[in-house]
């Protein structure tokens, strides 16, 4: 048995309220929710399970040959939906899934159907999702190779890299050190953009936590780009109220920190919740593969540069509300030194009166 499973991920701007979207989309078509098979209901933990979609199948040519794909499509709860083009052969040798790979290396050939697919599911589900707004330039890409035996005669690094080529040990070395395996029998071989699943089974689990992790990373690349236009904003409003006479500046000042509030409430909100997607916790070796995966897709450094940004909100919400205070204090000053005055001029006019 082999496969091969394409994804794509995109964001679609809001979070969605899954529960409800499954009830209005049940008459029309056939949904279902992700479950984890084989593991003990409280080792990995999802509280919203994604919503499934079954789409048509589609036929690919490419070089001359067909190919029959499944597509699913899963929508999470934080906002993001996932296409994948799903390629299986029961009857078929590892030479066929070298060869099948080599093919669609790098997903050629696919683009142009995953746009299809995409419009065909914002028409599906924009009359459902408030706000709803997808960027099909801004996805996640993966490729999940899998097979039911270890055998030599394949190449784990051709299939990752894409091409036949005649890699140096060092390379070979960095492509295959992340490599996780629970039996004598299976392997979980991860890279940055596709992975290596060889198992007597099928691995749906680890396929599910694979998908699970893109779209976390997905996630925060999202938000960070988000974070970086809230940021500019932020300077520009900032750049503005320094132009304007101090008695207007105040009161954009705290115009300006309402929104930084709000940003920091907001998105301190969607990144805890995307953090705790899911949660790996009695099950060692899953636990172990999804910490491999989010490592090499490079998950801390995407949640680092979020949190950096937030912190400079923060930062800057406290600077203002420094700077209003003292605004106020030199405000409050006048005023005293005004009533003061008033206070010897009344004193003064009273004196030559009498």
């Amino acid at each position: 048995m082999i496969a091969l499973r394409f994804y794509r991920i995109y964001d679609i701007g809001r979070e969605v309220n899954l529960d409800w979207l499954e009830k209005e989309l049940a008459a029309s078509f056939v949904t279902a929710r992700t479950r984890f098979r084989r593991v003990k209901p409280k080792s990995i933990i999802i509280e919203i399970p994604p919503l499934m979609l079954w789409m048509e199948p589609v036929l690919v040519e490419k070089d001359g040959r067909t190919f029959d794909f499944k597509v699913v499509a899963r929508i999470y709860d934080v906002g993001a939906i996932s296409v994948c083009f799903v390629y299986e052969r029961t009857d078929a040798d590892l030479a066929v899934l070298e060869d099948t790979a080599l093919l669609f290396a790098g997903q050629e050939g696919l683009s142009d159907f995953f746009l299809s697919y995409l419009r065909t599911l914002g028409e599906i589900l924009k009359p459902h999702i408030k706000d709803f707004a997808l960027n099909p330039d801004f996805f996640e890409d993966y490729t999940i190779h899998v097979t039911d035996r270890l055998d030599d005669a394949i190449d784990p690094v051709v299939l990752l890299t894409g091409e036949r080529t005649a890699i140096s040990s060092q390379m070979r070395e960095e492509i295959l050190k992340n490599t996780q395996s629970y039996t004598v029998d299976d392997r979980a071989i991860l890279s940055w953009d596709a992975a290596l699943l060889c198992n007597p089974e099928y691995p749906a689990d680890l396929i599910d936590l694979i998908e699970y992790a893109n779209v976390q990373v997905l996630e925060l690349r999202y938000y960070d780009r988000e974070l970086t236009r809230q940021m500019e904003k932020m300077y520009d409003d900032i750049a503005l109220a320094d132009r304007l006479p101090w008695f207007r500046r105040t009161r954009h000042y705290h115009g300006i920190m309402a929104d930084l509030m709000e940003t920091n409430a907001e998105f301190s909100e969607i990144i805890e919740k995307i953090d705790n997607l899911i949660k790996v916790t009695e099950d060692i070796y899953y636990a172990r593969v999804y910490a491999t995966v989010l490592k090499v897709i490079r998950s801390n450094q995407w949640s680092e540069s979020v949190s950096r940004k937030i912190e400079v909100i923060r930062e800057n919400y406290s600077m203002l509300s420094d700077e209003v205070r003292i605004q106020h204090s030199h405000f409050l000053e006048w005023v005293i030194i005004v009533l003061i005055a008033l206070e010897f001029g009344f004193a003064i006019w009273e004196y030559f009166i009498r």
